[in-house]
């Protein structure tokens, strides 16, 4: 999520484990054991109820993130497991700290060497990560004006690296919300109908997936992803356009597929529609802005 400050992405991000899909028991055995390891759980309960929701600040070292020690423990990302990695401020983190979440997004796990022994831990979490547009934050805010720079607001950029950035599969403008908005008493969805909606998508996905040993549309792998994620031909022109005037990767190409899948998915649509790859493609505007 970009946005100036203010624009309610750190609340949003807050709120997401209110909409994730319950958690089967397999999900809720792994989440205790990390938890379990690194001296996190209460003894009150057996298992883990809820999806973890982890916040490192942006000082946290590479060893903090990934795991590290004598005795290697997980890190923040192996504590998000089955959960939600949130990262505030996302360019104020070190370069090299950021660089390290490369491997556990692809993979799915984090591997700690040591002289003694060698660990692997689980790792897959949904990051969530919201950061300004520029280092005074308002170059998108249409009342308050830009102090920067172009060259700040590129150097500002270039922290978060294409490879990082290619890996994440939405990317939402939050704009500044106006008084009219904020003062409104109109109902909102709530999130449990949200997560009813999940849910269902969900359980639509466990059933796809059905001794293949995944849960949902985003750990399919390469095969999987051509039987279940088939595009008409309209489908696939919109596709080859996006990619050219985009200058999409390969990698941004299966995720666009994984996306409209599951926006089909949260529709109870058995197909993918061009409506649904549209939408996906949309998702990816700040790759023509990011180095």
């Amino acid at each position: 999520m970009i946005g100036p400050p203010g624009s309610g992405k750190s609340m949003l991000a807050r709120r997401m484990p209110t909409i994730l899909p319950r958690m089967v028991l397999e999900e809720a055995i792994e989440t205790t054991k990390i938890h379990s390891v690194a001296g996190l759980t209460d003894g009150k309960r057996s298992l883990a109820a809820t999806r973890p929701f982890r916040a490192p600040h942006h000082t946290v070292s590479d060893a903090g993130l990934i795991g590290g020690g004598q005795v290697p423990m997980p890190g923040e990302v192996s504590l998000a497991h089955n959960g939600v990695l949130f990262l505030d401020e996302l360019p104020e983190f070190r370069r090299n700290v950021l660089e390290v979440l490369r491997q556990p997004m692809e993979d799915g796990t984090v591997t700690i060497s040591r002289a003694a022994t060698s660990i692997t831990y689980p790792a897959r979490f949904m990051l969530a990560a919201a950061m300004n547009p520029c280092p005074c934050g308002y170059s998108t805010d249409p009342s308050r004006e830009c102090t920067c720079t172009g060259l700040e607001i590129k150097r500002y950029l270039s922290r978060i690296s294409g490879p990082l950035m290619d890996r994440i599969d939405i990317h939402v403008e939050a704009p500044p919300l106006k008084y009219r908005e904020l003062s409104e008493d109109r109902p909102a969805e709530p999130s449990a109908v949200i997560r009813e909606r999940v849910n269902r998508a969900r359980d639509r996905q466990r059933v796809r997936f059905a001794g293949e040993g995944i849960h949902c549309n985003g750990q399919m792998g390469t095969k999987l992803l051509r039987r279940h994620c088939t595009v008409s031909p309209e489908g696939q022109r919109l596709l080859e356009q996006a990619m050219t005037r985009m200058g999409l990767s390969a990698r941004a190409y299966d995720r666009i597929l994984k996306v409209s899948r599951t926006i089909a998915d949260l529709e109870g649509a058995e197909e993918i529609s061009t409506t649904h790859l549209a939408e996906a493609i949309q998702y990816r505007s700040l790759d023509r802005e990011l180095p």
